[in-house]
């Protein structure tokens, strides 16, 4: 049984093409847990063992696979590469204590690497890159590493270097000599040593007292560098040909942080209404929080749980407490998983990734707890994107409408940015993703694994409504019936708020001219306005309702009543606050080669693009540009910018806000309403 010190949990990311499962497979044989490298060709990796993975040959999903070298217990975690699965790279950091980024040697900086080296920044984890298929480049790697300082900071240095023309790599840190094929091993290793001893005080006083440190009486001040984003080392691989592949093992075991050593998860508690921060101790006899990091349904066992303990200890048998609800269950099976294989264990110490199987009740971000003060607690520093690309589905076969509803909210809790709509207006189901891929990949799991059959078609543009000025409207709901009847009377007061702001209801009666009992019916009323939109069948936002007066029977005055005065004095003043139509607009990036820079660019103006930054990405030879554009003119991008890139290009959207639509497409909207409504 491994102790927490002897954990090292690492985070492989990096671009689609990277060779990060090559990579993992490499190290799993050099340390002797395969008998054969995996080929992605062939299929027989250990981390990529879902069928459509195989037959993509890419990674879709996170895995988890298990090396044990040097008396560490290293968890190996795979992640895609492709930009619309970047939401299961994001949930995987939270159970990291290292991220290694890995970069083609050949391809150089791509698109994904960016985002994944703002997010390790942002959430402030150790780091480090990975330069692979240093054997298919050797000219290149000496420009690579300098792109690496270049574009991430100058606290890129590298570990080792590539030697005897890139079929090895000599390990600088601890050397002060040696042949490379650039540089200078000494050069490198002395601006290696100053900048883990500038992390710490201590070392940077013996360091300038003796002009000299070695690399073994610093690992406490390399730890604190690597905690502090003060050093990102950089290292040099070849999963094909197993270059640097042992060197890189015995770099994760011997200088990669332990759970005791790494910067602490965040975690927060929901207290009063405010958030408060909580930190994670991993002592195995504090009381327990665990993560669940990723969720997926196993053909054999049902529901799977990934995740990662934090503090306390997880020993089968448990009575554990699930989420916000503080549901008991026991815990029956603990799994250590090497790719698609279950391996048994008895408990799980602090720094852990394992695997429950068989409870229906996690779910996806569940903390497991054991005290019911930590019902509120949940996991923070992860902000997911918003899935806005979507396909409205609709079940090929009558009576399948059930199980596609059944499989959806699968694909959903496996997935953190796929979501479930329901467009009552237009009557369809939509899913929503982060790309056209993304979608395509859960349509096809949902035909080959689950046998589910879909027509898929484009979803409305999830525009929106709100208003632009301030009025007032009062409604009076009479109905007699000849037993009890009907009354209430409402007077609203509507207000525009701020874009983004979302709604609000607000009361002001006094002197009970209506029943504090009855004012939720009011809201009600108006929430059902809110939903269902006012001029274009959209729902209503960034919009404050303030309950000004009223009146109410003694008798008559009922929640039904005040339901229908809320819901019609809503709609009347919506009609007098000069209603309009909002799109959603989007940050767009798009990398492209520069030779088609000006046809890309001008393709965008077509459709109401703003282009806000266009920079040279020197690593790859192409154009990156970031613009605005509104969601309604992408559509069809994603074929257009392979046909004008010869299938070169990438893209990736992240939304941004909501803004007035044009004067025709609000007139079009509202017409086609109207007419509806006829």
């Amino acid at each position: 049984m491994h102790t927490t010190q002897a954990i090292r949990n690492i985070v492989f990311t990096g671009h689609t093409g990277s060779g990060k499962t090559s990579l993992i497979e490499a190290l799993l044989f050099q340390a002797g847990e395969t008998t054969q490298q995996g080929d992605i060709e062939k299929g027989n990796t250990v981390t990529d063992f879902d069928p459509l993975e195989q037959e993509h040959h890419h990674s879709l999903y996170v895995s988890v696979a298990t090396a044990h070298h040097a008396g560490c217990h290293i968890n190996l975690i795979d992640t895609p590469g492709y930009p619309d699965f970047q939401g299961q790279v994001l949930t995987a950091l939270s159970a990291a204590d290292t991220v290694v980024v890995v970069i083609n040697a050949l391809a150089g900086i791509e698109p994904m690497s960016r985002k994944i080296m703002e997010w390790v920044s942002n959430q402030h984890l150790p780091c480090m890159v990975v330069i692979n298929r240093m054997d298919a480049a050797p000219a290149k790697l000496e420009r690579r590493l300098q792109e690496i300082a270049d574009v991430f900071g100058r606290e890129c240095l590298p570990l080792e270097l590539p030697a005897n023309h890139a079929s090895q790599v000599v390990e600088v840190y601890g050397h002060e000599s040696g042949e490379a094929d650039f540089s200078s091993v000494d050069t490198a290793h002395t601006s290696l040593i100053e900048q883990v001893v500038e992390a710490n005080e201590t070392a940077m006083e013996h360091y300038l007292e003796e002009g000299e440190v070695s690399a073994a009486e610093l690992h406490d001040a390399f730890e604190q560098a690597l905690r502090e984003s003060h050093l990102v080392p950089v290292c040099f691989t070849s999963a094909k040909t197993g270059t640097g592949v042992a060197e890189l093992l015995d770099i994760l075991a011997k200088l990669a942080p332990s759970p005791l050593e790494a910067a602490p998860h965040p975690f927060i508690r929901l207290q009063g209404g405010k958030t408060q921060a909580v930190w994670a101790d991993p002592n195995p006899d504090k009381p327990l929080l665990a993560h669940v990091f990723h969720v997926e349904f196993d053909p054999f066992v049902g529901k799977l749980a990934l995740l990662r303990v934090h503090q306390g200890s997880l020993k089968v048998g448990n009575q554990v407490l699930v989420g916000a609800d503080g549901k008991s269950v026991k815990i029956a099976h603990l799994y250590r998983l090497q790719g698609k294989e279950r391996i048994p264990v008895t408990q799980a110490v602090p720094g852990d990734i394992c695997a429950i199987a068989k409870i229906n009740e996690i779910e996806p971000d569940a903390i497991l707890h054991e005290r019911h003060e930590d019902d509120n607690v949940g996991i923070g520093g992860v902000t997911l994107p918003t899935p806005l690309v979507g396909f409205a589905l609709r079940a090929k076969k009558r009576g399948d409408e059930q199980k596609l509803s059944e499989v959806l909210h699968k694909l959903v809790a496996e997935d953190p940015c796929l979501r479930i709509e329901y467009d009552a207006a237009a009557n369809e189901t939509v899913l929503r993703g982060l790309g056209e891929l993304h979608l395509r990949i859960a349509l096809e799991r949902m035909d080959k694994q689950y046998h589910v059959e879909v027509d898929a078609a484009p979803p409305r543009i999830p525009y929106r409504e709100t208003i632009t000025k301030t009025v007032q409207a009062q409604y009076r709901h009479k109905k007699q019936t000849g037993g009890a009847g009907q009354f209430g009377e409402v007077l609203l007061e509507v207000e525009p708020l701020e874009r983004g702001a979302g709604f609000e209801f607000v009361s002001r009666i006094v002197g009970g001219a209506i029943s504090g009992s009855l004012i939720p019916a009011v809201e009600k009323g108006v929430r059902q306005v809110l939903a269902s939109g006012a001029v274009s069948g959209h729902p209503l936002m960034d919009i404050r309702v303030t309950l000004v007066d009223g009146k109410m029977h003694s008798v008559d005055s009922k929640e039904v009543a005040f339901v229908a005065a809320g819901r019609k004095a809503f709609m009347q003043a919506i009609a007098e606050a000069n209603p309009i139509i909002l799109e959603p607009v989007v940050n767009l990036e798009v990398t492209v080669p520069a030779a088609v820079m000006g046809d890309v660019s001008g393709d965008l103006a077509t459709r109401r693009a703003q282009i806000h930054d266009a920079q040279a990405d020197e690593s790859g030879g192409n154009m990156v540009i970031q613009a605005k554009v509104p969601l309604a003119e992408l559509e069809d991008y994603a074929s257009r910018l392979n046909s004008l890139t010869g299938g070169e290009g990438g893209w990736a959207i992240q939304f941004s806000h909501y803004e007035p639509a044009t004067d025709k497409t609000q007139q079009e909207l509202m017409a086609q309403y109207k007419a509806a409504d006829d």
